[in-house]
């Protein structure tokens, strides 16, 4: 496959191998990954989690945001993606899991409550119920105000709202290939959890 990146060769062997969990014909482009990390804000507190991150693409633009690589927080359950991500971006903390075991992971990790929640993962490709749960179990973490932010080839939201939060759109990438919709899940700050305020982002 001369003429190819590392990158792009490790996303083609893994759609090869394991297309459910990879969920895409290309990897998401650049204005897609700007239009994501612009949805997170670099001055709150804690650390940053990425859901699914694939090959990195998110995590680069999330770098350029400002987000410093010792706050970012990458969970992955593709072993060839963990590779190349620890490979990619030292100082980031990669952990090899599933991202649908969220609440547990962070539990586990004894990790600060996150500033915010960013997710490449292909929820269409999961049952609806899982992604709401993913959601809620996200939500449950974050601090009031904070955010989900998630990403469609569709013009609808992945998944409808958890109970007690809302999904708003925050902008649509015509020039990403296929178009995309990118969508902010938050909590009800009338009924936001209280979230831990110690930890550290730590490594795997």
């Amino acid at each position: 496959m001369a003429g190819y990146t590392a990158e792009a060769l490790t996303f083609i062997r893994t759609l090869r191998s394991r297309p459910k969990h990879t969920g895409a014909l290309l990897p998401s482009g650049q204005p897609l990954a700007r239009m994501m990390a612009r949805q997170v804000d670099p001055t709150r507190d804690g650390p940053v989690v990425e859901l699914g991150p694939g090959t990195g693409v998110f995590t680069k633009a999330l770098i350029e945001r400002g987000i410093a690589p010792e706050r970012l927080v990458l969970i992955e359950f593709n072993p060839s993606f963990v590779r190349h991500l620890r490979r990619r971006f030292p100082g980031v903390t990669v952990l090899h899991a599933s991202a649908f075991d969220l609440a547990k992971i962070w539990a586990e990790q004894g990790l600060a409550a996150p500033a915010s929640v960013i997710s490449g993962l292909p929820l269409l490709n999961f049952s609806e119920a899982m992604g709401i749960q993913l959601i809620a179990d996200a939500l449950s973490l974050l601090p009031p105000g904070g955010s989900f932010v998630q990403f469609t080839y569709s013009q609808r939201p992945s998944v409808p709202a958890p109970q007690k939060a809302s999904v708003t759109l925050a902008g649509r990438v015509w020039l990403n290939v296929p178009p995309a919709s990118v969508w902010i899940y938050k909590a009800d700050l009338t009924d936001a959890p209280a979230v831990p305020s110690q930890g550290h982002a730590g490594t795997p």
